[in-house]
């Protein structure tokens, strides 16, 4: 019998080494999916061409179409908006990728709308099934001239004599005036003069639509009780106060007698006395509003508050049923403009080269007949006093309107109350003290907003404010 065990033995015997390698090896596996990997990069790296060549396109076609209607837009060009727009198309290359533009302009505005598209052939989207891809380009500009409201407050109390300060004034003024008041400007802005000293005439014609029992007839100012300013609205319903007319005075400087021998009403009253010393709303005539400035002259003393309180109310728009009531320029009858209008910019301009002092008014019970009105419309009231009365009781004969301190409380309230509507504040210390500059600047709507000034200085700061105004006018 044969021994079979050797050939079982040699049948298991182990593989050649080389064979065993070839068993273990997985370089082909790795090696199909390295090349399906790459191909799926070669497709995504070749989407992403496709989607970088589409975002330059539209930013190219997008940038175009800014600057399209940019150009359109502007008022001082004066050639067809939509041929300007398609021009900028047509010098690149892009004209026939305009679909539309669109043109909405009226009296003190323009805004141009350019629509424009394209497609572009893909690459290698195309193996997905996406041919093209939409180029889209939108673009729209407006440049507008707002509808402007002033009010110019300007002190021409008694300090304003020294140093030639009045007439810096006056050529501070004109030059503000020239700068805003531009004949493609007509029918837009407003200016209203508020000259103030220790109080504001506004004229018989605001008066008479206020409820107000006028006392005399030397001159129109009003009395506030502290509460009013609080407020940026005059009422036509509330019942207020005719300030008295006379002059805190010592002496007689610069009265004269009439012709029939009887002295005239006093020179420097309170509450001035002058036509061209009343308040002037609403005006676009620069040649009027500049003589009239140019008439302002150095007047009694300083409540600043009283002068911010007027100009407030000269752009509120509750004031609107008195500028109707009193006509003017029929361009701005229906101003001042509601709150909150986006076409008007209201702004208000401070001046003053001084600081609050304390005002004083008569006892109601010697200021109380038209003999005493006559009586103090032609005696200083100090003088008087100091040759009749006993000092000991000549404190009897007045009363404190304000303290300084009051009034430059008064000063931040009506501030504060125009800053919450909207109302922006410029204000000017023409020569002041420190304490005058820090009542100022609390005023402004910001500490840019405040110029502290010397001399012919305060003619820049007033072409400063003015094209800063121009400025705030136009928005794209």
């Amino acid at each position: 019998m044969r021994d079979t065990s050797h050939r079982s033995d040699s049948s298991l015997r182990p593989l050649p080494a080389f064979l065993q390698r070839f068993a273990r090896e997985e370089d082909g596996l790795v090696t199909l999916f390295a090349i399906m990997m790459i191909l799926l990069m070669i497709l995504m790296g070749g989407i992403g061409v496709d989607l970088m060549r589409h975002e330059r396109e539209r930013a190219r076609v997008q940038a175009v179409a800014d600057r399209a209607v940019l150009a359109a837009a502007d008022l001082d060009q004066t050639l067809s908006p939509e041929a300007v727009a398609r021009d900028y198309f047509d010098k690149t290359g892009l004209a026939e990728y305009v679909s539309s533009v669109t043109v909405d302009e009226g009296l003190n505005y323009r805004r141009v709308t350019v629509d424009a598209s394209r497609t572009l052939n893909t690459m290698f989207m195309s193996k997905f099934g996406q041919d093209r891809l939409h180029v889209p380009a939108k673009s729209t500009a407006e440049e507008k001239v707002n509808k402007v409201e002033i009010s110019m407050v300007l002190d021409i109390s008694g300090s304003m004599r020294e140093n030639g300060k009045m007439a810096n004034l006056h050529d501070a003024s004109d030059a503000f005036i020239d700068t805003v008041l531009k004949p493609e400007n007509a029918d837009l802005i407003s200016i209203s003069v508020v000259p103030y000293t220790a109080q504001v005439n506004v004229g018989k014609d605001i008066m008479d639509e206020l409820n107000i029992t006028q006392l005399h007839s030397f001159s129109h100012c009003v009395d506030f009780d502290d509460s009013e300013f609080d407020l940026t609205a005059i009422s036509q319903t509330r019942s207020y106060e005719h300030m008295q007319h006379f002059e805190a005075g010592y002496s007689w400087n610069g009265y004269h007698r009439d012709n029939t021998g009887h002295y005239d009403n006093i020179y420097n009253p309170g509450c001035p006395k002058q036509d061209y010393e009343e308040v002037a709303p609403y005006s676009q005539n620069a040649a009027a509003l500049k003589a009239r400035i140019s008439n302002f002259q150095p007047r009694a003393n300083t409540a600043i508050h009283l002068g911010m309180k007027w100009g407030v109310a000269l752009l509120d728009p509750s004031f609107r049923a008195i500028n109707q009531a009193i006509g003017g320029d029929a361009a701005f009858q229906g101003r001042p403009a509601d709150y909150g209008d986006i076409d008007t910019l209201k702004t208000v301009i401070l001046m003053t080269d001084g600081v609050n002092v304390t005002t004083r008014r008569i006892n109601r019970q010697v200021y109380a007949n038209r003999d005493h009105y006559r009586h103090w419309s032609d005696y200083p009231f100090y003088w008087w006093l100091n040759r009749n009365v006993r000092s000991s009781e000549r404190h009897r004969w007045y009363w404190t309107k304000y303290s300084a301190s009051q009034a430059d409380a008064l000063l931040d309230n009506i501030c504060d109350a125009a800053k919450a509507k909207g109302i922006v504040i410029w204000s000017i210390g023409f020569e002041v003290t420190d304490h005058g500059a820090s009542v100022m600047k609390n005023c402004a709507s910001s500490d840019s907003h405040f110029f502290r000034v010397e001399g012919v200085e305060i003619v820049s700061a007033f072409e400063a404010i003015a094209r800063q105004i121009n400025q705030l006018r136009l928005t794209q």
